[in-house]
């Protein structure tokens, strides 16, 4: 009997870091900015925006360039996210995939078929992971262990990107940049190391959890 082939544990890491990312989006959402605020718009201020919100819903778009076919390959569906540690993103067009984090446990189903693993089996998706979770709950530490992280702009009009310090992961994910105007992140954008790289545009459909 001729035995599937195993997946591509690349890929799937990748899959997640554009997933991961995407969640930060929602995070960001519907965070109140402070238009009269006069400090500078750090990393310190965006980490306590980011930290404040608990859970989220949104819907996206995202165009991913693929330089090897030389396409753009165009999906759409929803995210969510809760805090402190899970993440859904359920693409719906053109074909039906999810993809669920939570805690140590990572799952991806297309169609009937699903696939979990321990977060901790793949260096790559967890370095990512605990990069968002450092973002959303304000941890400056851990952004600055992992990535170099640099914040941009105002408040009014911001970027966040950020680079894997660890050279092997670098060599796979070479950045990822969120911006944002005033209170809504409404693009991110994945740069992965051969060329490819995709863009997903977020829009808010529901409110957000923050704490008081």
């Amino acid at each position: 009997m001729r035995r599937a082939p195993r997946p591509d544990r690349r890929a799937f890491g990748l899959g997640l870091a554009r997933a991961l990312f995407a969640g930060a989006g929602i995070a960001v959402a519907a965070t109140a900015l402070g238009a009269g605020a006069s400090a500078a718009f750090d990393l310190d201020a965006l980490m306590g925006l980011l930290g404040r919100v608990k859970s989220g819903e949104a819907t996206f778009v995202e165009q991913r360039r693929v330089e090897m076919i030389d396409r753009t390959l165009v999906s759409s569906g929803t995210l969510s996210f809760r805090a402190p540690d899970t993440f859904v993103r359920e693409t719906l067009k053109p074909r039906h995939e999810k993809l669920a984090v939570s805690g140590n446990t990572i799952t991806m189903s297309l169609g009937e078929r699903s696939r979990t693993m321990a977060l901790d089996a793949s260096p790559e998706a967890s370095v990512i992971v605990e990069a968002l979770r450092g973002t959303l709950t304000g941890n400056r530490a851990t952004l600055e262990r992992l990535f170099e992280s640099r914040v941009s702009g105002s408040a009014e009009q911001w970027s966040l990107e950020l680079v894997p310090r660890d050279l092997r992961l670098r060599g796979q994910v070479a950045s990822v940049r969120i911006s944002g105007r005033g209170s809504m992140a409404r693009e991110v954008q994945v740069l992965i190391a051969d060329g490819d790289r995709s863009t997903m545009t977020i829009e808010p459909v529901a409110s957000t959890r923050a704490a008081p």
